[in-house]
């Protein structure tokens, strides 16, 4: 598996965080906001694999594009960045070694904060 940085997803993120389309939820509250599996299958249905892909600040490019198995790191619940999200992205990035993927979403987070 070779995870890279999904610098779609990243340019998607800054632009909802731009727009003001962000919940200011903490890290805990990722568990109950993060989409299920029957949300991401309702929400493939309707936008496809594309406009999903821009959820994901990670993406594995040995697995197909038509596969969810080839997205990680979620940061949103597909309509708005979640502060938790991405801070949950931030954390399993780190203990995973995909450090490039850990320090954008360390930047976006920055950008949530206003810092």
């Amino acid at each position: 598996m070779v995870v890279k940085l999904n610098r779609a997803a990243v340019s998607h993120a800054r632009s909802l965080i731009e727009a003001g389309d962000v919940v200011h939820d903490e890290h805990d509250g990722w568990g109950k906001a993060a989409p299920s599996a029957a949300d991401e299958n309702a929400f493939i249905d309707k936008h496809g694999y594309g406009e999903y892909a821009k959820w994901f600040l990670g993406v594995d490019s040995e697995k197909s594009e038509e596969t969810k198995g080839r997205y990680s790191f979620p940061y949103g619940d597909f309509t708005k960045v979640r502060r938790g999200g991405v801070i949950a992205a931030e954390d399993r990035a780190a203990q995973n070694d995909h450090d490039d993927i850990a320090k954008a979403a360390k930047r976006l987070l920055n950008l949530i904060d206003g810092e």
